[in-house]
């Protein structure tokens, strides 16, 4: 029990951004379009950009955490192997059905224009978590020793910095598939392709083998305090860089370094403040937590709510879409996490008591869906 309360500050630190993404979405689309243009908005967005960040860094770090203790297994291709690749695979399934136009492959045959088609093929957060962890999950398997490990994240995670800013300044539709080309910037509309973005994700492995190392030595709560300290260092000094001296805009510039290593700092410190109130409060049971353990659920249905054609043909965002004052915006973006939180505790509840049959009816629902796609 000790051990699961020591990690507390991951699942605190995936619920606080999944709830924030709540507002992200809400607001981003509800609210009038000329209350967007209020520097209150602006500085709303910025804490809003920490969110993708917060997310794919604490994914990585997570995925470090659960693979630590079965390295031998999953070389072996054992059932852990097997359950871990099919997680990923999962989490790429969520995420490109959440860009297809129709959940039926013939209406998609008959319906979906070439518009339609390439916003399907864009990358979004789900496709580059599911990316990047099958990247750092193939190189643990093929790295055996932990310090050849560490090396190889850190020379990855140097050059998908370095690299960025070139790769987004090539076409890259002209020698791949569009399907493919999404995954290598913006210029085609991905929101999250993996240069820079993956980056975060490989920062969180590598925070989370050293958390790891130094916790073994009795030096966690150094390390974190270390970590947070350094977080603020890089976030003072990224809003330096992307100022009017260098006239970069904060916003404009996602594959610049000084843009990532920002946004990564206000990560490791929010990763920091995290792990002291889980410390200090010995938090063992919160909303935040139901949300941050059931993050796949409700990242999905909560962007169905908000974007899946179920009203005659329109969704919320079609009929409500820029029509929301500050006070509409924020009560819907309250019921939508009241209902968020109730989903993740209902189901988390379910798996606890009925691991089994929680596990068997996952499957069958995501049997059924596929089966449905192909057929209907």
């Amino acid at each position: 029990m000790k051990e699961k309360v020591r990690f507390i500050f991951v699942d605190l630190l995936r619920g606080w951004a999944l709830l924030v993404m709540f507002e992200v979405h809400s607001f981003n689309v509800l609210l009038k379009p000329a209350l967007q243009e209020t520097d209150w908005f602006n500085n709303l967005n910025f804490v809003n950009g920490l969110v993708a960040p917060s997310f794919l860094f604490i994914s990585g770090f997570a995925f470090i955490l659960s693979t630590q203790k079965n390295l031998d297994e999953l070389r072996k291709f054992g059932m852990k192997f097997w359950k871990k690749l099919a997680r990923i695979g999962m989490v790429f399934l969520v995420g490109y059905s959440l860009h297809i136009p129709f959940l039926s492959i013939r209406l998609i045959h008959e319906r979906a224009n070439q518009q339609m088609m390439l916003a399907a093929y864009n990358v979004d957060i789900l496709q580059c978590i599911a990316a990047g962890l099958l990247f750092i999950f193939i190189a643990r398997l093929i790295f055996v020793s932990d310090k050849h490990y560490s090396i190889f994240l850190i020379v990855s995670f140097l050059l998908v910095i370095l690299i960025s800013p070139l790769f987004w300044q090539i076409d890259f539709t002209k020698f791949l598939h569009p399907f493919i080309a999404d995954y290598f910037n913006s210029n085609n509309g991905s929101y999250f392709p993996l240069f820079p973005w993956m980056g975060f994700l490989i920062a969180g492995a590598i925070v989370c083998v050293f958390f790891l190392q130094e916790r073994e030595k009795g030096n966690e709560k150094k390390f974190i305090y270390l970590i947070a300290i350094i977080g603020l260092g890089l976030a003072f000094a990224g809003h330096f860089f992307l100022s009017e001296i260098f006239q970069l805009n904060s916003f404009s510039v996602k594959p610049h370094p000084a843009f990532f290593f920002q946004r990564l700092g206000y990560v490791l410190f929010l990763l920091g403040l995290c792990w002291y109130y889980a410390e200090k409060r010995q938090t063992k049971t919160s909303f935040v937590l139901d949300i941050g353990r059931e993050s796949l659920l409700v990242y999905w249905l909560h962007l169905q709510i908000l974007y899946r054609h179920i009203l005659n043909g329109q969704n919320i965002a079609s009929i409500y879409g820029g029509t929301f004052n500050v006070l509409q915006s924020v009560l819907f973006t309250i019921a939508l996490a009241i209902a968020m939180i109730i989903v993740a505790k209902i189901w988390g509840a379910m798996k606890r008591r009925y691991r089994d049959f929680s596990s068997r009816l996952t499957l069958t629902v995501i049997v059924v869906c596929v089966l449905i796609f192909f057929i209907y």
